[in-house]
């Protein structure tokens, strides 16, 4: 904070003070010593001035503060010459160009006019409405008392057509420098300029005068004889821009509009007609609007893509949808089409009203695709998205049928995202009706879509109609893709504690219908049917069953939950069944053995463990590893929550 008073004063000072900063008293002997001039010093331009000075006011090392904004965009111009090249430098150093900067800038380089055009250009091309008139008042003299003199006129040319004026301090400066240069002509053509008020007869000035005249009272005979007493030529910008500043009066602007045809001497063409027909687009003007739209067409021109824009954005402001498509109608039998992006804004308003009116949909589906445009899956996804937002899913059955007449057929990903959306909204009739729409047309739902279909049945609980939908997946499409859908049903049927209904589904289907299911599969029908309820209730031989099917279809046996349950609460002669059921063979390998009496024995089921062995061939009861294993895990070694009697001698 000590030096804080001196770096704000320093900050204060203008570039072109830096070649003449003085020491002012003994008090700000600190100050100077940090600003001595080093060995060959010169003046410094004032782009480099301002780097110069930004210095740190401290007795501790000089640390440089950051530049300034106004100094880095004039750095960035100076050294830079390509448009991307200056962009990109100006986006790494966060630099964002607004009026005061660019004029600042400016009038910072009035000394290298040609950094200051390209500074100017590039701002006039990037964001012309930061240029003000004090802008090209400042460029113009820059031009001026730097000898560009065809710049210079140029220039002002320019300003004439945006409004702007030349300012007296521009004439005076630029005046002197050309009478040094001896250049008297242009020095008259300057005083001629400014005297007539440099910009009375700019189109701007004229359009005031007549907008003035036409808003200031009735249009009668009083007003047009005002309006001819002016002696104007009336162009086609003119009167274009006329009726654009008469949009707050559309009446007047079409009497205007009238009014200029009839008078003789001018000729609408397809700039002003545009311009009137903006201005009338409006709901209390249909019927003028349509006829001017008309006459645009039997004038053999053509509606403009703004005309199009403006007014179907204020019919659907206005939900004017049926007035909005008729338009899209009129525009895309012209040369000036609308774009698809037009048409799925078009599409999206009229499945978002208040009443769903299909006949506008076809109609501007029809406009759209009748001259080769096609639909589009992106088109879809977004009527859909709409759909959605007014709780209207169910009817993209009828937006589908709409399109499918223009030529277009569904992705079988969008097919998915209907087929599941009905049918979890528990939409059954409108799920099938789906799939017959897509069977008679010739384009059958493919098996994502009518595995989707499935999916969603069973998100909406109703398992009966998931059946039914696989079934007759599979009776259509065959078994070849039905691995998905499946999988999801029978998961479907476990998770509503219905395993043994799932059982006897699949059985039915893998058996009837030679469906292979996934080995993912077969693993939730397992672990399912071995909990401990379901397999009380017959669940453990279901689940056993499943182990040659499994084995027939090429997969390794799913043994984990067998061994959990039997190690938990299953009896020596089921722990028998299920070594019988784990192969082909008479017995399974001696590891296969020992995993499940490891598992049982470690469970402190040692009474069902001896079971089991008593039922195993005489190899197995004999074998070295397995009296090993059980003499070493007796009942005190195996638990100590569940004390058990001695083991009974095993034979030899």
């Amino acid at each position: 904070m000590r030096y804080q008073w001196r770096l704000i004063l320093l900050r204060s000072y203008r570039s072109s003070f830096c070649s003449r900063f003085q020491v002012i008293s003994n008090s700000t002997r600190s100050l100077t010593s940090l600003l001595h001039k080093p060995p060959g010093f010169a003046p410094p331009q004032q782009s480099q001035c301002l780097y110069s000075i930004n210095r740190s006011f401290s007795y501790k090392p000089v640390i440089e503060e950051k530049p300034s904004p106004e100094a880095i965009v004039i750095d960035v111009f100076t050294r830079l010459s390509t448009k991307n090249e200056i962009n990109k430098e100006l986006d790494s150093n966060c630099i964002v160009i607004s009026h005061d900067l660019a004029l600042n800038a400016l009038r910072s380089l009035e000394t290298t006019p040609d950094v200051a055009q390209r500074l100017f250009h590039w701002v006039s091309e990037a964001s012309p409405k930061k240029l003000s008139s004090k802008s090209y008042n400042t460029m113009l003299r820059i031009l001026g008392v730097n000898g560009l003199v065809d710049e210079f006129w140029s220039l002002v040319d320019d300003m004439k057509k945006r409004g702007h004026g030349v300012s007296a301090n521009v004439r005076d400066k630029v005046g002197v420098k050309f009478q040094e240069d001896g250049l008297e002509s242009d020095l008259n053509r300057l005083k001629e300029l400014f005297a007539s008020g440099s910009i009375d007869n700019s189109v701007d000035k004229v359009c005031n005068r007549v907008c003035k005249i036409v808003m200031k009272d009735q249009w009668n005979a009083e007003l047009e004889k005002q309006l001819r007493d002016l002696k104007l030529e009336f162009k086609s910008d003119l009167v274009k821009m006329v009726v654009e500043k008469l949009d707050v009066e559309p009446r007047k602007a079409l009497l205007f509009f009238r009014w200029i045809d009839e008078c003789g001497g001018f000729k609408h063409d397809e700039k002003t007609y545009n311009a009137v027909a903006r201005v009338l687009g409006k709901e209390k003007f249909l019927d003028r609007f349509r006829n001017v739209i008309e006459e645009i067409r039997s004038g053999g021109f053509e509606m403009e893509m703004e005309t199009y824009v403006r007014v179907s954005a204020r019919f659907c402001q206005s939900k004017m949808v049926r007035e909005a498509v008729e338009l899209f109608e009129f525009a895309m039998a012209g040369r000036n089409t609308p774009t698809a992006h037009c048409c799925c804004l078009l599409l999206k308003k009229i499945v978002t009203t208040k009443k769903l009116d299909m006949d506008l949909f076809s109609r501007t589906v029809k406009a759209y695709t009748c001259n080769g445009n096609v639909m589009t899956d992106q088109m879809l996804q977004s009527v859909i998205k709409s759909l959605r937002s007014v709780d209207r899913f169910e009817q993209s059955n009828e937006v589908l049928k709409a399109m499918k007449e223009g030529g277009y057929v569904p992705s079988g990903d969008l097919q998915s995202v209907i087929a599941s959306g009905l049918s979890r909204k528990g939409k059954k009739d409108e799920a099938n009706e789906l799939v017959d729409f897509m069977e008679a047309s010739g384009d059958h739902l493919d098996d994502k879509a009518m595995a989707s279909l499935v999916e969603g049945h069973c998100d909406a609980k109703d398992l009966e109609e998931a059946s039914e939908c696989f079934k007759k997946m599979v009776g259509k499409e065959g078994v070849s893709y039905a691995g998905y859908a499946f999988e999801k049903l029978v998961l479907a049927y476990c998770n509503s504690f219905q395993a043994r209904d799932a059982y006897k589904l699949f059985t039915e289907l893998v058996k009837q219908n030679q469906l292979k299911p996934w080995h993912s599969t077969y693993k939730i029908m397992v672990r399912n049917l071995l909990m401990k309820k379901v397999a009380r209730d017959g669940g453990f031989e279901e689940a056993l069953s499943l182990l040659p099917m499994m084995r027939n279809h090429g997969f390794p046996p799913f043994v984990d939950p067998f061994l959990d349950y039997l190690s938990n609460s299953g009896t020596g002669a089921e722990a028998f069944a299920f070594l019988k059921a784990l192969t082909s063979k008479k017995f399974p390998s001696n590891l296969m053995v020992m995993r499940l009496f490891e598992a049982m024995l470690k469970s402190a089921r040692h009474s069902e463990a001896q079971d089991l062995l008593s039922l195993c061939p005489s190899y197995i009861r004999r074998n070295a590893d397995v009296l090993q294993l059980f003499s070493s895990m007796k009942p005190d070694q195996c638990s100590l929550e569940k004390p058990l009697p001695a083991p009974t001698q095993i034979e030899a």
